[in-house]
């Protein structure tokens, strides 16, 4: 349970990976009518 645990999050910040303990941030992605009409805002 320290820096040499894969399983951790603290040993997946050592180990430069991600999983289950440490997940990434999920981008915003645009929506389909976003992609249609890029210039009109709600």
């Amino acid at each position: 349970m320290g820096k040499g645990d894969k399983k951790s999050k603290r040993g997946k910040i050592v180990n430069g990976t991600w999983g289950v303990r440490r997940k990434r941030k999920i981008k915003k992605r645009p929506t389909i009518e976003e992609k249609i009409n890029p210039g009109k805002k709600k």
